[in-house]
């Protein structure tokens, strides 16, 4: 979803020809004919993005009334219903108010999380949220049987940063607890300006304990391609989100990477949550063969329509994509384009299952209601909604990665006992150290490993767990996961493979 998006009529406007430099793998693709189609049917962000990093849905039409007569009978129990609040209600009641209860309720009763309606108010609120920043805490949620989870945090973001990951669910917000609501309704508690701060209470798989999390909202980072050269002249790619640059963003990596000498490159759409349509059609494009199916998309009653690849250009060296629980919507499109249409090894865990369309209607009075209208399947028509895309090698992340978050502003010491101390007793024994059993007791053993801690990060060695020290400790632990990444470690050696046939 992207505030930059605009449509008039049910038509998006046409996008510039984007005009790279050329390289020897890469050449320029001409605009792609399907974006005048559906540009923006598709919401391809999985879900609501949190004080947005690239924007909310743009307004497709304004709906006008229609004449309710007696000729609408399904809505005589509506009305039956409404003239009996305003006739017996002991109080004053807010027409207003009610009728948003009622639509709102009509659209939850959908059982959809990807249906949602905002009253005027709200919907005011999240367009000016997200037209005057890119600030919040850079994450995206859904709402899913009354319950908000993360579906991703986006890359170099605040909520990255404090160790959010996918799945985790928020509890209340800044104490509020937040079940029950929507993602709208959520999103207008926890986005918030730059050097503000909220505190999330979040459960995070098995662990039943909530544990809290303080972050400092920021800038929401808006580059969305980050290359690298790995060793054996294998080039890391990852791609954070779908955004209107992220193709000409891409192009530009693969040509530095080209001018590199790179001979095989790993696509990364790790916690990547999705983004605007016309990037995940282009980026496809660029690993499948002419006139094979990208994708497909169906209408309620009608047959799935099927959108090819062009005749543009194409990236000729050996690929692997790596996908996670975090990958979703438009990364999933690319996910299934290159499975199934360019039989490109897929690495890592299994994806998080979006597969349906989404278009958003602006009300008469300002307010906004979006609804599923179609579901997309993959070239070879699996739908993959709630069911994700199972990877060709399956390789899940250690243990470790799943570890709850530490507050650094909290003190761990030699007596206490909690799920906390757990944790951090298994950060200790990953990053190196000997915390003894770790069961939870913060012992002398603990107590040791700490003060060795501490030793290694040049602070003062008192054996209690709390600032810097954790914070070094949760620092340490990403350093590993980033240095042993067996995901990443696994597709490169795919490649290799292919590189010596």
């Amino acid at each position: 979803m992207n505030e930059n998006d605009s449509q008039e009529n049910g038509m998006p406007e046409p996008e510039p020809e984007i005009k790279p430099e050329p390289s020897r793998y890469i050449r320029i693709k001409p605009f792609s004919l399907i974006m005048l189609i559906f540009a923006l049917v598709l919401t391809t962000a999985a879900v609501t993005f949190v004080a947005l990093t690239v924007g909310e849905d743009k307004v497709v039409e304004v709906v006008k009334p229609q004449q309710v007569g007696s000729e609408r009978k399904e809505f005589k129990k509506l009305f039956d219903a409404y003239d009996q609040l305003k006739q017996s209600y002991f109080d004053e009641i807010n027409d207003q108010d009610v009728i948003d209860g009622a639509i709102n309720g009509m659209v939850d009763a959908l059982g959809d999380p990807y249906s949602d309606y905002l009253n005027e108010k709200e919907a005011k609120q999240l367009n000016e949220s997200i037209s005057s920043s890119f600030e919040g805490i850079g994450a995206e949620i859904q709402e899913s049987n009354g319950y908000i989870s993360i579906v991703s945090p986006i890359k170099n973001s605040p909520a990255e940063k404090v160790g959010l990951l996918p799945n985790d669910t928020i509890m209340s917000v800044d104490g509020k607890s937040i079940q029950g609501m929507s993602s709208s309704e959520a999103v207008l508690l926890i986005r918030g300006e730059k050097g503000s701060t909220v505190t999330l209470s979040v459960q995070r798989g098995t662990h039943k304990e909530p544990f809290d999390v303080k972050i400092v909202r920021d800038v929401i980072p808006i580059h969305t391609v980050y290359a690298e050269m790995l060793d054996d002249k294998i080039a890391h790619i990852n791609i954070t989100s779908f955004s209107e640059n992220t193709y000409q963003e891409l192009l530009e990596s693969l040509n530095e990477m080209t001018e590199k000498g790179m001979q095989g490159v790993l696509i990364d759409v790790r916690q990547n949550p999705g983004g605007i349509l016309s990037a995940a059609i282009d980026i496809s494009d660029l690993f499948v063969d002419e006139g094979k199916a990208l994708f497909q998309t169906q209408e309620k009653g009608r047959q799935p329509e099927i959108f090819p690849a062009s005749n543009g250009q194409k990236v000729e060296i050996p690929v692997a994509l790596i996908v996670d629980d975090g990958s979703a919507s438009a990364s999933e499109i690319l996910a299934g384009a290159l499975k199934e249409s360019a039989h490109i090894p897929i690495v890592g865990v299994k994806t998080f299952g979006k597969g349906t369309v989404q278009t958003p209607t602006q009300l008469q009075d300002g307010s906004n209601l979006k609804l599923t209208t179609a579901k997309w399947l993959t070239p070879d028509g699996n739908w993959i909604h709630k069911k994700g895309i199972e990877p060709d090698v399956k390789v899940p992340y250690p243990p470790y990665a799943s570890l709850p978050f530490l507050d650094s502003s909290e003190e761990l010491k030699e007596g206490q006992v909690s799920p906390a101390v757990q944790a951090a007793e298994e950060m200790l024994e990953a990053v190196g150290y000997d915390p003894g059993e770790a069961d939870g007791l913060y012992d002398e053993s603990t107590s040791q490993a700490v003060k060795q801690l501490q030793k290694d990060l040049s602070v003062e060695q008192t054996g209690i767990l709390t600032g810097d020290t954790t914070i070094g400790l949760m620092q340490k632990l990403r350093d590993k996961m980033k240095k042993d990444d067996p995901q990443l470690l696994k597709a490169k050696e795919v490649v290799l493979k292919e590189l010596k046939k």
